[in-house]
Order: C-alpha cells, then sequence, then structure tokens
C-alpha cells in the first residue's frame, strides 16, 4: 500500500511529542498529535484513519482506558503502546487487549519505525484473525513443554525469577528456555514473542 501513514501520537509529555513527532515527519509519515487522551477520544470520530502512539502514563485517562474506550466505540486503529521502564505488567496488559507492539522510552528511531510497520502490516492484515490464531498455534507446538511453560509465564506478566520459582527451575534456566523459545518462534522481541502467544490464547487470567 502507498498511500500517506498517519500517525497519532498522544502523550500528556510536550518532549515527546515533538521529537516522536519530528522523528516520523522525517520519515515520511503525517504526524496529528494530542496532549492527552481525553483530547484524542473528543477528535478520534473525525479522525484520519492510522497508527497510534499511546502513552501509558497520563492524567485524567490513563492508556489502558483510552485503548478501552477504543475498543468500546469500535475504533479498530492498531495501537503501540508507550511505556517508562518498569511498566512491564501494564504493557503487557494492553497487548492482551489488541495492542500492537509496545516500546520503552526513551526509544531508539529503529524501534520505533519497526514498530509502525508492524502496525500498519496488522491493519492491512487484519481481516484475518483467524488464520493468525491457526498459524501461532502452529508456532507455538513447535516448542517443548518447559519452553511454553515459559512462555505462559512471560503472557502472564511474569518476572524471569518468579517463572523460575514456579516451575522450580533456576532464573538462568528461564533465560536459556526464552532465549530458545524465541529462537523457534523467529522473533527478536519480547513483544513479538507475546503477539504470538495471545494469538494462540496462551496465558491464563484474562486481563
Amino acid at each position: 500500500m502507498t498511500e500517506r501513514r498517519m500517525i497519532h501520537i498522544v502523550d500528556d509529555e510536550e518532549s515527546i511529542r515533538r521529537s516522536a513527532g519530528f522523528m516520523l515527519k522525517t520519515s515520511g509519515f503525517t504526524v496529528a498529535s494530542y496532549p492527552s487522551g481525553v483530547a484524542f477520544l473528543r477528535e478520534v470520530r473525525h479522525a484520519e484513519p492510522g497508527c497510534i502512539l499511546l502513552d501509558v502514563r497520563m492524567p485524567d485517562m490513563d492508556g489502558l482506558e483510552v485503548q478501552q474506550a477504543l475498543l468500546e466505540r469500535g475504533v479498530a486503529m492498531p495501537v503501540i503502546i508507550l511505556t517508562g521502564h518498569g511498566d512491564i505488567s501494564i504493557a503487557i496488559r494492553a497487548m492482551k487487549a489488541g495492542a500492537v507492539e509496545f516500546i520503552e522510552k526513551p526509544f531508539e528511531k529503529a524501534v520505533l519505525l519497526g514498530a509502525i510497520a508492524a502496525a500498519f502490516e496488522q491493519l492491512d492484515d487484519s481481516d484475518n484473525p483467524v488464520a493468525r490464531a491457526a498459524d501461532a498455534a502452529v508456532l507455538i507446538s513447535a516448542l517443548t513443554g518447559r519452553e511454553q511453560d515459559v512462555l505462559r509465564g512471560l503472557a502472564d506478566g511474569l518476572p524471569n525469577k518468579t517463572i523460575a520459582y514456579d516451575l522450580g527451575i533456576s532464573p538462568r534456566t528461564v533465560e536459556v528456555h526464552r532465549a530458545n523459545l524465541m529462537t523457534k518462534l523467529g522473533v527478536r522481541s519480547l513483544s513479538d514473542a507475546l503477539r504470538i502467544a495471545f494469538a494462540a490464547n496462551l496465558g491464563s487470567h484474562g486481563s
């Protein structure tokens, strides 16, 4: 698809809106930015379809609440969650609710552009969730039982130490299983591995 790509930046930090906006405009994207989730939801009905960069920690409405409001309104734009360091459990909840990707601030240009490429790929391919789930199940079936256990723990937002304790193995062994399962799944980032896990309904407890 060759038409211009629209990015909506929703972040209460002006410096992030400015720097991400500049980075994206110079990479050929069209950008609109909003200082809060409330401001974005006010405009979203008339907003040009595109990808949403959504900060997790904002006053009034946090990113998860904005994401929920978008779901309730049937807004199907792909969401990339922006998190601060240590917000991994929130990011995982956002991915369970349908976010395409999460990236930690401060983010590098290559990471941001990679996440946006994945988001637009999903937008272009969003009419076939059944095939995605089947593909994910096939990928996960190639993992050993212990690797699936580790992936399930990661999908539940658990740190390596907790997964190790629950499985009765050392944190180092969890790291080895984690590295192996990511190689087998053909992914480079935790969020890519989690997307496969959620597509196959791996992980417990809902959100």
